[in-house]
């Protein structure tokens, strides 16, 4: 090789170094290096292919110099070229019409393609693409132009991993951001369908996807049912049963699965549906929670794609902070849904409890308030807000002539007491009936004392009314029983006075016999009354003593 042509290559890799050196982006790197060699090296077109690590297949890269109709073409080159080129050697040939793939040939000489060198770009001895040179005349590459473009193609292998690397690196930190943002969105939520929402909706925008489903394994039938999903039409998620999907059933057993294209995949079912909605690619991965799988959620493509290893943990870290957020959401429905059950059993048991006619009173073992119904609280005159927690002390108060409150009596012999309270009101003396019965735990404890107070005024009055006639009923006897015995010598001596009254006419003695007939006779209408009399009053007589009032 001549000094010239040696400074010429050492000024090409100079370029294509310090072009590597300045740009990152993979992509970028590819298509400054397509349109600057065929400059450097005098060629006409320059293609570079990455292999895709899923289908097995070398991926346009970047290209320059050649037809949108030449790149597109299915078969890029014979099995053994590639096959060659794959395991790392180069491939030089001279005459494209020499070439025994015939498709490959023939698409060639319509482009006008005379000569290709195909060379491997490998990195860390492993293949990671090719790079082709083409030429429109008729060139031998010779050993040093082979050579060159060897370590040339090494060149662009570590530029191009390198950006990759860089882009992963920027996709990873652009995923921890992401990923921040999302917990913090499912995380700052307790319901349920908001959490399932905002991942269906945010988990497919970061992945560059266009649509997301989230289904759940039911907790008791463990049926897979669709809860979430964003970006689908009805038609498409009313197309059956997912279950029994291959890919369902790999993300089921923990496994994240990444198809490229799904209607070539027989890990897809529902073919003909994945192509009408247009869906090209396929990302399903668990919802895992203690390493228990709770569901699966799908992120759907409508570009053929490869999700990356990147892009595949990712979805994994949001299944996993959106596990947590959705047990947690479910923890907090069940919570709200026992709390709701148990604010209607104690509205329930209220109206139980207000409809009951006495006085209803519970306190727990330290003597405090915890329940009473709405006749204690009205007759009492208190709100359910400020008698709550009172103590027992001042909801009955001992007073001086009353049997004590039952409570102490139950906490101490653990039996049901009763103790009648007499209270003095504005209508007068009233009487109460205080029945306290202790409600015990599993270990035989007193746990409250329920207290039932019953205005038993009415039945005391009642009673006194009852004594009152009673005791009128013992002087009616009495009384009919005194005059029954007065009047048989009281009418004798009537009828004796009577007669001499006839007798003394004239005499001094008649004024004193009509005297003594008219007492008798006075005594005569007092035992009348005496017998048909059906009440009395009593009046003062003499000192403190009281005689009845005929």
């Amino acid at each position: 090789m001549d000094n010239s042509r040696e400074y010429r290559y050492l000024q090409v890799f100079h370029q294509v170094t310090r072009m590597i050196s300045m740009v990152r982006d993979s992509h970028q790197v590819m298509a400054n290096i397509v349109h600057s060699l065929p400059e450097l090296l005098a060629i006409d077109a320059c293609t570079i292919r990455l292999l895709d690590q899923a289908s097995g297949a070398f991926v346009l890269g970047a290209a320059a110099g050649l037809s949108p109709e030449y790149l597109a073409r299915p078969d890029v080159d014979s099995r053994e070229t590639i096959a060659t080129a794959a395991s790392g050697h180069p491939v030089a040939m001279r005459a494209v019409a020499d070439s025994p793939h015939r498709s490959f040939r023939e698409a060639a000489l319509r482009e006008g393609i005379e000569s290709v060198l195909t060379l491997p770009i490998a990195f860390q001895e492993r293949v990671i693409g090719i790079m082709r040179l083409l030429t429109r005349t008729p060139r031998e590459f010779a050993e040093d132009e082979i050579l060159f473009s060897v370590a040339l193609a090494e060149q662009i292998g570590i530029a191009i991993s390198n950006g990759r690397m860089f882009r992963q690196l920027e996709q990873q930190v652009d995923f921890l951001h992401e990923l921040q943002s999302i917990s913090q969105l499912v995380n700052s939520t307790l319901d349920l369908d908001r959490v399932l929402q905002t991942i269906v909706e945010l988990l497919p925008r970061s992945l560059r996807a266009q649509g997301c489903t989230i289904r759940l394994l039911t907790p008791q039938s463990n049926d897979l049912v669709l809860a979430a999903s964003a970006g689908l039409s009805p038609e498409y998620l009313d197309r059956g049963e997912v279950v029994d999907e291959k890919n369902t059933i790999q993300a089921l057993r923990g496994e994240a699965v990444a198809i490229q294209d799904v209607a070539r995949d027989d890990r897809v079912q529902y073919h003909e549906h994945m192509e009408k909605e247009g869906i090209r690619s396929l990302l399903a991965v668990p919802i895992k929670v203690m390493d228990e799988v709770i569901g699966i959620i799908r992120v759907l493509a409508r570009e053929r794609r490869t999700f990356s290893q990147t892009e595949i943990d990712f979805s994994l870290a949001v299944a996993e902070a959106g596990g947590s957020a959705i047990t947690n959401a479910r923890t907090y429905r069940k919570i709200t849904l026992l709390f709701n059950q148990i604010e209607e059993h104690e509205r329930f048991l209220a109206n139980i409890l207000d409809c009951i006619r006495p006085q209803l009173l519970v306190v727990d073992r330290q003597g405090r308030a915890v329940m009473a119904n709405r006749a204690f609280l009205e007759i009492n005159g208190l709100q359910e807000s400020e008698f709550l927690g009172m103590e027992y002390g001042r909801l009955c108060q001992a007073v001086e002539g009353n049997p004590p409150c039952p409570m102490q009596q139950v906490m101490t012999t653990g039996r049901m007491a009763i103790s009648v309270q007499q209270v003095q009101a504005e209508d007068g003396t009233r009487w109460y009936e205080r029945t306290a019965t202790p409600m015990t735990g599993e270990s035989g404890a007193i746990e409250f004392v329920i207290e039932i107070i019953r205005d038993i005024t009415a039945q005391r009055r009642l009673e006194a009314e009852q004594a009152e006639r009673s005791k009128l009923a013992g002087v009616i006897e009495m009384a009919g029983a005194v005059a029954h015995e007065i009047n048989s010598p009281l009418f004798a001596a009537l009828g004796t006075a009577q007669m001499m009254e006839g007798d003394l006419a004239g005499s001094e003695l008649e004024e004193d016999i009509r005297t003594v007939v008219r007492n008798l006779k006075t005594i005569s209408e007092l035992t009348a009354k005496m017998t048909v009399m059906t009440g009395y009053s009593s009046r003062d007589y003499v000192g403190e003593t009281r005689i009845v009032d005929l």
